[in-house]
């Protein structure tokens, strides 16, 4: 197994990509959310992609156009079936032993590889899709005000971002109703929970009641077990609990 830094085309642009080498007849795909280089954050994809090849299976990630070490124009996922369709005919190129390729996304990424139609792969693996619907602006108003501040912070690193709002390919309107919600204070989440706890129906209240007093009640006899030379009534329940608690 080893790993190749690479470059591939994708109409006039040149972008970049990394294949980690298997022997396997099954290829992964993956491709980055957001504007997520290919390594992904605090290099988790290049750790994935090379744990999946040490199992035997070739894995190649790439930075969309305008992304990373890509040339072009970053026209955000949306515009990103060109990339991915690109990314796997250079893997097919790269890994002539590959028969069948299977693609993975994240976040937006899961959503270009569904606005793709499949781009020609054999399987899909979509994680947490993108599912807001609109145009830009449109997206954002959707967003908690955390949220839109981070997108529009963003969009203040972006050169394309700044040229399109000062060339007026930005709608004003939803622009300065997206800025209005950014601007609105966090929910309070005391009130959230407290209207949460108003839509449960009663008998799931009482449920929950009915837990917490044996929880209390199992409280209540460790505490005594452990001023009491006799044995813990409950610690079959604590060593039950201590192990599922491991296991998460």
């Amino acid at each position: 197994m080893s790993r190749l830094p690479l470059t591939f085309a994708c109409g006039s642009h040149t972008l970049a990509g990394t294949l980690d080498t298997a022997p396997g007849k099954t290829g992964l795909l993956i491709v980055s959310g957001g504007n997520e280089i290919r390594s992904g954050a605090f290099s988790g994809q290049a750790r994935l992609a090379r744990a999946i090849a040490k199992s035997g299976f070739p894995v190649f990630r790439f930075d969309r156009r305008g992304v990373g070490d890509s040339e072009g124009e970053n026209r955000g996922f949306r515009k990103s079936k060109r990339d991915i369709a690109s990314a796997r005919d250079a893997l097919i190129a790269l890994a002539p032993e590959v028969e069948r390729v299977v693609a993975f996304g994240n976040c937006d990424a899961a959503s270009a590889l569904m606005l793709s139609g499949g781009a020609g792969f054999d399987a899909l693996v979509l994680a947490n899709p993108w599912t807001i619907d609109g145009e830009d602006e449109a997206e954002t108003t959707a967003l908690p005000p955390a949220a839109i501040r981070e997108r529009y912070a963003q969009k203040l690193k972006d050169p394309a971002e700044i040229k399109r709002l000062l060339s007026g390919g930005v709608n004003l309107g939803k622009l300065a109703r997206g800025v209005i919600k950014a601007t609105k204070p966090a929910r309070d989440p005391v009130n959230t929970r407290a209207n949460a706890w108003s839509t449960v129906p009663p008998t799931n209240i009482w449920t929950r009641r009915v837990r917490s007093a044996r929880c209390a009640s199992r409280a209540s006899a460790r505490r005594w077990a452990r001023t009491s030379p006799a044995a813990d009534p409950c610690a079959s329940c604590s060593a039950a609990s201590s192990s599922s608690g491991a296991m998460r």
